[in-house]
């Protein structure tokens, strides 16, 4: 993804850290430090403590700002629905972006190197797969805006994992015949008036998965632009990025459709 394009994607939701908060009593959750190379991460485990067999681990890739509080929440929804969370780290302990040239500069490096984005991404994996009650055989990836685009990287790099799913994320590739690498099903929630995310590159996804003969899925939402899940992205659809809840609401449940497919359960 083009630098400008990154740019304008300032627009698009901030949440800055806070504290840890526990939602319910038998769900746990710590910070875990790990590295990549020389860079030395941190990303956030929440499971539900009360269950001692082994589940699916989902793995859970942060917006541009960096691994913040909207990714830690969205870890802790998903231990209460059962499975075990990771919100990996992409960027390195305590970095976080808090305005948009920033931010551009954080994650154009890994849109520029798109296989740094795939061995990063796959760092928090493995820590995800080494858990105590993580079920490696039904590992997923979800991913949020820049969070999505490497999400998609991952599976594009032949990740093992079950399924990848992309909450209004970037489609392009710089390689479409990596696709042939896909293990993963694929489910992509779109913002249907999403201006980031232009026609021609929906065009060009679709015809990729399909020249691959991926098991793809791809929903459209009314109404909504680019990061219409976080509710810090505001009301203000002419910007391009703006909270749409009923759009928020819908993709999460066709994830967790899509999740009881994929995993059996």
């Amino acid at each position: 993804m083009k630098l400008s394009i990154l740019f304008i994607f300032g627009l698009l939701s901030f949440a800055i850290s806070q504290p840890v908060t526990v939602t319910k009593q038998n769900i746990q959750s710590r910070l875990i430090e790990y590295q990549h190379g020389d860079a030395t991460l941190q990303g956030y485990l929440a499971y539900d403590a009360a269950n001692n067999e082994k589940r699916p681990g989902i793995l859970i890739i942060h917006e541009w700002w960096g691994h913040n509080e909207y990714a830690q929440m969205r870890a802790r929804q998903l231990a209460e629905l059962g499975y075990i969370a990771f919100a990996l780290d992409m960027y390195g302990k305590g970095v976080l972006a808090t305005e948009a040239q920033k931010a551009s500069e954080l994650a154009g490096g890994f849109y520029q190197d798109r296989q740094l984005m795939r061995e990063r991404a796959a760092a928090g994996l493995e820590v995800l797969t080494n858990q105590k009650f993580t079920d490696s055989n039904r590992l997923a990836v979800i991913g949020f805006c820049f969070g999505g685009t490497t999400a998609l990287e991952l599976a594009r790099g032949g990740a093992d994992v079950n399924g990848i799913v992309s909450f209004h994320g970037g489609l392009n590739t710089p390689d479409p015949e990596d696709a042939r690498r896909i293990k993963a099903a694929i489910l992509v929630l779109h913002g249907a008036d999403d201006p980031y995310v232009k026609a021609e590159e929906v065009q060009s996804f679709q015809a990729e998965m399909r020249n691959a003969d991926v098991d793809w899925q791809m929903i459209y939402y009314a109404d909504a632009v680019h990061s219409f899940t976080n509710p810090a992205a505001g009301n203000n659809k002419a910007s391009g990025a703006a909270y749409n809840e009923r759009a928020a609401r819908r993709a999460w449940s066709a994830m967790r459709v899509f999740f009881k497919e994929i995993f059996q359960n």
